[in-house]
């Protein structure tokens, strides 16, 4: 009933099975980070940026912000996370005309920092990977590797 009103969003993870997808977890967001903060007790600057939990607030604030992007825009999204067996994760897959969009979210402005291994791993889904990105907190654009680009979050 939640996720009617608005204020929460239910991330499926990604499989091309789709009776697959509806058995495994969904993540849990809320689209309110105003709202998320205050229910948590996260009430100052401080507590978010150096807190326990500051890197899951701003997966929340970025996945939340991208599917507001996409509805204010009056495009439909096909959003998922992606995790495996083997512990690799990544935070966000766009799908858009059959090919998978990876976006992984960094609590970081070092990019040698990051410990980011890249998406190789999603080309055992045998579906078209297209340009991926890391958001973080880098302050310019640049390519990392060839389809991976280092965007700086103030972008979305």
């Amino acid at each position: 009933m939640q996720e009617l009103t608005g204020l929460i969003i239910l991330l499926q993870p990604y499989f091309r099975n789709t009776t697959k997808r509806l058995r495994k977890t969904p993540k849990f967001y809320f689209m309110d980070t105003g709202l998320c903060c205050f229910l948590t007790g996260w009430l100052n600057p401080e507590v978010l940026e150096r807190g326990a939990m500051a890197g899951a607030m701003l997966e929340t604030y970025v996945v939340s912000e991208i599917i507001k992007s996409y509805i204010h825009h009056g495009r439909s999204l096909q959003i998922y996370y992606y995790a495996d067996k083997d512990r690799r994760e990544i935070d966000l897959l766009i799908e858009r005309s059959g090919q998978l969009f990876p976006i992984e979210i960094k609590k970081s402005a070092t990019l040698h920092s990051m410990n980011f291994r890249g998406f190789d791993f999603l080309k055992n889904l045998k579906t078209p990977i297209g340009r991926g990105c890391v958001l973080c907190f880098h302050p310019t654009l640049l390519t990392i590797k060839p389809g991976i680009d280092s965007v700086p979050i103030g972008y979305i």
